[in-house]
Parts: C-alpha cells; sequence; structure tokens
C-alpha cells in the first residue's frame, strides 16, 4: 500500500541517512510559488548534510515515502490537494486522489517504511481560545517513535497547554543548543525543554537510548530560528492577538484555524514572519540531516 522511492528503499537498506519531509507546507503551508522553493530547498539542504530526503505524501491515491522532483511539484502547484491528518488517509487513498501529510501523517507513513527522523517546521498543539482544540499530532506524537526535528509548536497555539499535553503524551523535548522551547518565530517562550543537547553526536545518542528502551512515541528535538529572520516576542505576540480577532470575526476553526492564523501574521508582520518560517524550515532540514547521519554512522 506505501510506495517507498527507489531511492529512499536502497538508502534504508544501505543504512544510509535519510530525513522525512512533510508535504502540508508544500501545498498548504505558503504561497505560490515559494511553496515549491522552499520545498526544493529543503530537499536539497538534506542532500547537502549527506541525507536522502524522503519527502512523504499521497498521489493518484498512492501513499509514498519519497517524491521526484515532478511529484513535489505537483504536490506545490496542484489546486485542490486535501490536507490530511492520519484519520484521513483512507479519504484519498480510497477516491484515487492527491493528499498533503500533515506532521502526524507523515510520521505515521514515514515510521511504517522505515525512517527514524523527520523535518518539520512546527508541530500542531493546543489552541487558543475558548474551544482548546487540540491538534491531531499530539496523539501522533505520543504513539509513533520518530526523531521530530522542529522550531517547536507554533507560536500561534497555546504554548504551555501545549508543551503539559506534550509531557502527558510522553513526549520528550529535548532543546538543540537551548534550554527553553522555541517559539516558532521567537527562539525563546520562557517554557523549559527535558534535557539540552548541543550537537548532532548528542542527538542522536538520546534517540538511540529511546529506540533501544523501547520506548513509545516521539522525541522532539526543538532547534530556535536562525537569529537572521527571527522575531521579536512582542512584536509576534501582538500579530497573533489580531489575528486570533480575526479568525473568531470569521467563524474559522478546526483545522482551517492555523493556516489562516499563519497568513494573517504574515500580514501583520509585513511578510517578515513568512520569513522567519522559511528560514527555520531550511535550518531544520539541514539539522535533521545531520543528526540522521549521526545515526547513520553509529550504526556501523
Amino acid at each position: 500500500m506505501i510506495r517507498t522511492s527507489d531511492e529512499v528503499a536502497e538508502a534504508l537498506g544501505a543504512g544510509r541517512a535519510v530525513v522525512a519531509l512533510e508535504s502540508t507546507v508544500l501545498a498548504h503551508g505558503l504561497p505560490r510559488p515559494r511553496n515549491l522553493q522552499v520545498g526544493l530547498g529543503m530537499e536539497q539542504r538534506v542532500r547537502d548534510a549527506g541525507a536522502v530526503p524522503a519527502t512523504v505524501g499521497v498521489l493518484g491515491g498512492v501513499p509514498r515515502v519519497g517524491l521526484s522532483r515532478d511529484e513535489v511539484e505537483r504536490m506545490a502547484m496542484a489546486d485542490g490537494v486535501l490536507k490530511l491528518s492520519t484519520r484521513d488517509l483512507p479519504v484519498p487513498v480510497a477516491r484515487g486522489s492527491d493528499g498533503a501529510t500533515t506532521v502526524a501523517a507523515t510520521m505515521w507513513l514515514a515510521h511504517r517504511a522505515g525512517v527514524q527522523v523527520f523535518a518539520t517546521g512546527g508541530i500542531g498543539g493546543v489552541h487558543r481560545g475558548e474551544d482548546r482544540d487540540v491538534s491531531a499530532d499530539i496523539t501522533e506524537l505520543g504513539r509513533t517513535p520518530m526523531l521530530v526535528v522542529c522550531a517547536g509548536a507554533k507560536s500561534v497555539l497555546d504554548l504551555p497547554a501545549t508543551r503539559e499535553a506534550l509531557e502527558t503524551a510522553g513526549v520528550l523535548l529535548v532543546g538543540y543548543g537551548t534550554n527553553e522551547l522555541p517559539a516558532f518565530y521567537s527562539p525563546r517562550s520562557g517554557i523549559p525543554v527535558d534535557v539540552r543537547v548541543d550537537d548532532a553526536a548528542q542527538a542522536a545518542a538520546l534517540w538511540r537510548a529511546h529506540r533501544d528502551l523501547g520506548l513509545p512515541g516521539a522525541m522532539l528535538l526543538c532547534v530556535p530560528p536562525p537569529e537572521a529572520h527571527a522575531l521579536a516576542a512582542d512584536e509576534v505576540d501582538g500579530a497573533i492577538a489580531q489575528a486570533l480577532e480575526g479568525a473568531r470575526a470569521a467563524g474559522i476553526r478546526g483545522k482551517e484555524v492555523t493556516p489562516f492564523l499563519l497568513r494573517a501574521v504574515a500580514e501583520a508582520t509585513g511578510g517578515r514572519s513568512l520569513e522567519a518560517n522559511v528560514g527555520l524550515l531550511l535550518n531544520n532540514a539541514a539539522v535533521a540531516a545531520s543528526v540522521a547521519v549521526a545515526l547513520a554512522e553509529g550504526a556501523r
């Protein structure tokens, strides 16, 4: 049912480093044509660091781990691509349609193909507001073993509540060169991580111990956004407050909330939040590849 590309299958069979990448950032997360540029850029960052990229998605009803350049372009430029969490995967499979995978669905498919490391921007979590909607990413992080490299949770979320939800789910929060959870656009949130590592070898050692113990669920390697693109926390908070008011007024709910808020924050910051998003996506891909390489070298 799951089709792994020849390149990814060969790399996994040879014990080489592989990094999974999500496709929702291509189909729903960034404006065109920037989405395609960033998707291909993330793949190149992975290759530059010595690993093989495995962009995940569903094309023509077939779940795929590892997309060709043409397939990445199709995912980025086609209209009507579904946004898929894990529970949604049967829909495009049954109907023979295309779908872009979120953090949760990417983890689920990549793990079943044998990939251990996944790079994304920010995970979903507990939404702000009265309904306290919780992303399915939290559930998947609690049950699927994957080393997930991210810039923390998206800052449009309730970060303290998201941190508590991750703890309840049994997800270890690891700071990469930091003692606190990054706030996506900003390097600091004031929320402590569980443990700090300062290089790829230390991160790989922690993940190896996690797997050797047979623990369920993911380990979250939290990487601050690059300083050149990071935004001040007070500026981001003001933009988010304005965006939340807009979402309430427009009646936006459920899985449409986060993309709406990200677009609104980008508009409020004059596009600088978009540049921060792009910078951290590319940086996370490079960090994930370095950790995947350290894991592969340690297994030899």
